[in-house]
């Protein structure tokens, strides 16, 4: 009666038995198979058009040249680790490191994309990368960024590291606007922070400053400037406002030269024709004065 249940039982355990035995005789034959394993070779790959890191910088991490990797068994190379080093350097945004069916190993770098400049008021340089993150500059290349200077006061102790400071995160959001615009990106040419702390952007065509006041509402006020640009200067020429303050959402405000291109012209051709006029006064009188 009880013959049935006892004979099942006991061919589940023979069979559970028999896997867990051929689960450890293929992990036994799988770590064989590993220890005999070797790093034949070590392939780089840096997408991207930044050139902060070459080869030669990813060599002196890893000693590729040295052969600390080609040619030890892969079980001794700890990944990990290589991981790692990679991603203490500055420049490195990610790293990954796998080897592949051909006992390749390869590695895969994402460059930090620097979109700022940022001199701060100790003669500080250093960049600010598409994620709002500081970083030094490097030997190797300089990217073409914007810049901004003047009274920044943000610190910078040679290390990737966050904002400190409101403003330079203010400067940071400008800056990430303007080049993702093509328009902006192509006019605006620096940012100024003046003693205000107030940002200001120096125009390539005009020599105009727009005052931005700070990074809110950008959308409209930079809507607003260009409006500005199409109604207004084509009117007056691009040399007659010495600021234009954008700052407040609801309106531009212009303000001028103390003397324009057309008002110098105005006042030299005005004491030209009053010149000729005293002249001409002058000389009825010496003549009425000699009859």
């Amino acid at each position: 009666m009880f013959k049935k249940p006892i004979v099942k039982y006991i061919l589940i355990s023979f069979c559970w038995l028999i896997s867990i035995g051929g689960v450890v005789v293929l992990m036994s034959f799988i770590n064989i198979k590993k220890s005999q394993l070797i790093c034949k070779d070590v392939k780089v790959y840096i997408p991207g058009n930044q050139y902060f890191i070459d080869m030669k910088e990813i060599d002196n991490i890893l000693n590729i040249k040295s052969h600390a990797l080609i040619g030890r068994p892969i079980e001794d190379i700890n990944i990990q680790a290589l991981e790692s080093k990679l991603k203490a350097n500055p420049f490195i945004e990610s790293a990954k490191v796998y080897i592949d069916m051909d006992d390749v190993i390869r590695v895969e770098i994402t460059q930090r994309q620097p979109i700022l400049r940022i001199i701060n008021q100790n003669d500080q340089d250093f960049y600010v990368d598409s994620h709002g993150l500081k970083m030094p500059l490097s030997e190797n290349f300089t990217a073409r960024v914007l810049v901004a200077n003047g009274f920044i006061d943000e610190p910078f102790a040679n290390k990737v590291d966050t904002m400190h400071t409101e403003l330079a995160t203010e400067i940071y959001k400008t800056a990430d606007y303007i080049r993702k615009d093509s328009l902006w990106d192509a006019q605006i040419a620096q940012i100024y922070v003046n003693q205000a702390h107030e940002i200001e952007l120096i125009p390539r065509v005009g020599s105009q400053r727009i005052l931005l006041g700070n990074a809110d509402s950008l959308d409209t006020k930079f809507h607003n400037l260009l409006i500005f640009y199409k109604k207004a200067l084509p009117q007056v020429g691009w040399g007659a406002y010495k600021i234009i303050n954008i700052k407040y959402a609801n309106q531009v405000i212009g303000v001028k030269n103390q003397m324009t291109k057309q008002d110098s012209i105005a006042a030299v051709t005005a004491k030209r024709d009053s010149v000729i006029k005293n002249t001409i006064e002058l000389s009825k009188d010496t003549s009425q004065t000699k009859e």
